[in-house]
């Protein structure tokens, strides 16, 4: 063809058909010149005030609204809008950078691990709802390198005592300790100082116990954000599992109840591929598991101990926190065992007490069983009880107490009625507490005020029960116990409703005034004279001995 026939069949013109004719190749399109800016005689400018920010204390730097400002107060720049301004900082300020000497831009290498040699831990902030109350928990999290396996744990504290607790049920779940380096943070619980820009760190002295029974060798991060991809498996798996189990948020009824939650859906993950690995999390564990190291024989005791003095308020202030322990130790010292999410008292080597651990400061658990006995003495103090307030709100003063409490009340009084509810209180010792309050139901529903007939109710209710052992134990609720059928049979209502009108007359007792010691009075009471007793003779006898 023609270069007029190419032309006219590609609508091209004839320098575009000599440059198609001499190179397959097009040549490369020439740029087009810069065009020009309203920015351009403010741009050194910038670049002074970015420059001067490397130096600069980091939460003082520059940033894009103060340089707009600036450069219309300082500078007497006019018509440059701000949308321009932020562009070329966004795009100078790391060129800045790089022409300094800082450092290019930060370059990730991917790395490989041996089976059973690395874990990363760390804890994320999870919120749950907490017996209809949102609270903040901590979540514990110990990762494998080599196959992704993680194990999850909430605790009402990040403190040490939930530092050490998460180590050990990982390691039981695991079956073993990694034989090479786990990396930490530098948390507390762990690390008591820094020294300088090393690895070097002076070390609690709980934790170098703890890192000495299992074996740990631990590896510590440099401190800062910057350098959280030292430990970046555990940071994406900490919001991985935040986003796929806690939302939306769980409501829970304890915490306990959650860890159980978190074993099932540990144990499901298994069988999740991480990004492009061609096997599962699962297949791989099985790998890892035997290179780890056995766990020691001995187990390490996780808790802190405490020994603070009950005062006059039958109560003990441990970590700015009041928990209460039964009257009868008042004045005493005695032994508490503080775990991440509960503690225990002791009196010598016999458990007295146990609190789940509060999760605020300042803050009082109070359990009406250990007041009681003091009640007793004091029924007048139980309306206005700080303990009675706690137990209306945990749902273990129900409405039925309440109701069989205010008609006892009415019936024998406040005092009375006050130590009968007591009375009943008491039998949550020895029974259960479905139990006890179904027997009140049925109680209060024959008007049975006393706390004898509720303690029969509640023994024939548990009698005629299933086994607890092949059921859950529930939460009693108002609306079960109004349906609960009262069995104590009422004689009055019976006789009125069933047997037949007593037409006899009212009976008379008068007959029996003649037994009384003085039959003068009796006949006075009849209205007659009593007749003169007739005088005896001697007879000249003695009488008898």
């Amino acid at each position: 063809m023609s270069n007029r026939a190419l032309e006219r069949k590609y609508r091209v013109g004839w320098r575009t058909v000599q440059k198609a004719l001499s190179s397959a190749w097009p040549q490369p399109r020439e740029p087009y010149a810069p065009r020009r800016s309203k920015l351009d005689p403010f741009k050194p400018v910038i670049d002074q005030m970015l420059l001067a920010d490397l130096d600069a204390p980091r939460k003082q730097r520059h940033t894009v609204v103060r340089i707009y400002h600036r450069l219309i107060n300082e500078h007497a720049m006019d018509d440059v809008s701000y949308q321009v301004v932020r562009a070329y900082v966004a795009k100078r300020k790391p060129e800045i950078r790089v022409e300094a000497g800082r450092g290019p831009a930060q370059v990730f290498i991917e790395q490989s691990h041996l089976a059973g040699a690395e874990a990363e831990v760390d804890f994320g902030e999870v919120a749950v709802r907490l017996r209809g109350e949102l609270v903040k928990c901590h979540l514990f999290c110990l990762r494998l390198s080599f196959s992704g396996k993680a194990v999850h744990r909430v605790f009402a504290s990040g403190g040490q005592e939930a530092f050490f607790e998460g180590h050990e049920h990982a390691f039981r779940v695991l079956g073993g300790v990694p034989f090479g380096k786990i990396r930490y943070d530098n948390l507390k619980a762990a690390v008591a100082s820094v020294l300088g820009f090393t690895r070097r760190r002076v070390e609690t002295d709980r934790w170098t116990a703890f890192r000495s029974h299992y074996g740990i060798e631990p590896f510590y991060c440099t401190p800062g954000i910057e350098v959280a991809h030292e430990k970046g498996g555990v940071e994406g798996q900490i919001g991985w599992f935040r986003r796929n189990h806690f939302v939306p948020v769980p409501e829970i009824d304890s915490l306990a109840h959650l860890n159980m939650l978190i074993d099932e859906w540990d144990l499901a993950d298994e069988a999740r591929r991480i990004g492009t690995r061609p096997r599962t999390i699962g297949e791989l564990f099985a790998v890892e598991r035997p290179s780890l190291k056995p766990l020691p024989v001995e187990t390490f005791e996780t808790g802190r101990w405490f020994t603070p003095r009950v005062d006059r308020f039958s109560q003990i202030t441990v970590r700015t926190n009041r928990y209460s322990v039964p009257t009868r130790f008042i004045g005493r010292q005695v032994r508490v065992l503080l775990h991440a999410s509960e503690l225990v008292v002791f009196d010598g080597r016999t458990e007295i007490a146990q609190h789940e651990r509060l999760l605020t400061k300042s803050g009082s658990r109070l359990e009406l069983d250990h007041y009681l006995e003091a009640l007793l003495r004091k029924p007048g103090a139980l309306p206005g009880a700080t303990v009675l307030e706690q137990a209306r709100a945990a749902g273990q003063f129900t409405p039925i107490h309440e109701a069989w409490w205010t008609a006892a009340c009415n019936a024998h009084g406040d005092t009375a009625g006050t130590r009968a509810l007591i009375e009943v209180l008491l039998l949550h010792r020895h029974m259960q507490h479905d139990h006890v309050v179904a027997g009140l139901a049925a109680a209060l529903q024959v008007g049975a005020l006393t706390a004898d007939a509720a303690a029969l109710e509640a023994r024939r209710i548990a009698d005629n029960d299933e086994p607890t052992s092949a059921k859950p134990r529930r939460r009693a609720t108002t609306e079960a116990y109004r349906a609960v059928a009262a069995t104590v049979t009422s004689l009055t209502q019976r006789r009125l409703a069933q047997l037949p009108k007593d037409t006899r007359p009212m009976p008379d007792v008068s007959i029996y005034d003649q037994l009384l010691p003085s039959r003068r009075a009796a006949v006075a009471a009849a209205g007659r004279a009593p007749a003169p007793r007739p005088t005896q003779k001697p007879s000249g006898k003695k009488p008898p001995p």
